[in-house]
């Protein structure tokens, strides 16, 4: 551990810059400028070089970036998919949950809106915390609370409490693809203006 310390000082900024103004210092013992005192002067600029050195900045964690999280999240919603197709319910709650896996599959599929998420982290977040927990979370719920009360009857149906939760979550992942059809839209007007400046500040040249 203190010979990577060590060696780590030898490669810093630090040890450089010190060691530049050291340089100068053997300098000026040559020339006799620096007298007697030479071990002084070649430890004092040693030092002032180390101390007006930037620090060492040490390297920020390599976290993956939007898109390569988005290909991650395609591969956990296939899964998620092919666990869906196993649970038996009733044809409204399969409407509701085949109304929300379509917009999802929407939002991940590769092409102009995965460029739209790749800037935008916090559609990301969203829709990850859908697809890996909020989404396996209702379902597997409603699988397990349907058994007790079939064991048990008189309670609430499941199937409500589980329609209620997938028209939260369609909610949700429209609000976001509502985001990006805004985004679109700026966009486009954006364009609009550039092109209206743009014809206004050269028309009177046009013959």
């Amino acid at each position: 551990m203190a010979t990577s310390r060590a060696v780590a000082y030898l490669e810093s900024r630090k040890n450089i810059a010190g060691s530049a103004c050291g340089l100068v210092g053997l300098a000026l013992t040559f020339t006799g400028v620096a007298g007697p005192y030479w071990p002084v002067v070649v430890v004092g600029l040693y030092g002032a070089g180390a101390l007006i050195a930037p620090p060492e900045r040490p390297a920020p964690p390599d976290f993956p970036d939007p898109s390569a999280q988005l290909d991650e999240l395609r591969g956990d919603f296939e899964r998620l998919r092919g666990y869906l197709t196993d649970v038996e319910l009733s044809v409204t709650t399969a409407t509701r949950l085949r109304e929300l896996t379509e917009l999802l599959t929407a939002l991940l599929d590769k092409g102009w809106v995965a460029e739209l998420l790749a800037h935008d982290p916090e559609g990301v977040h969203v829709l990850s915390r859908i697809v890996r927990r909020d989404l396996p979370e209702a379902v597997d719920s409603f699988v397990r609370t349907r058994w007790w009360t079939r064991m048990s009857p008189g309670s609430d149906s499941p199937e409500l409490h589980l329609e209620r939760q997938l028209g939260l979550l369609k909610r949700d992942t429209e609000k976001l693809a509502a985001g990006l059809r805004e985004v679109e839209a700026r966009r486009q007007e954006t364009h609009t203006r550039y092109l209206e400046d743009r014809g206004g500040a050269g028309g009177g040249s046009i013959a």
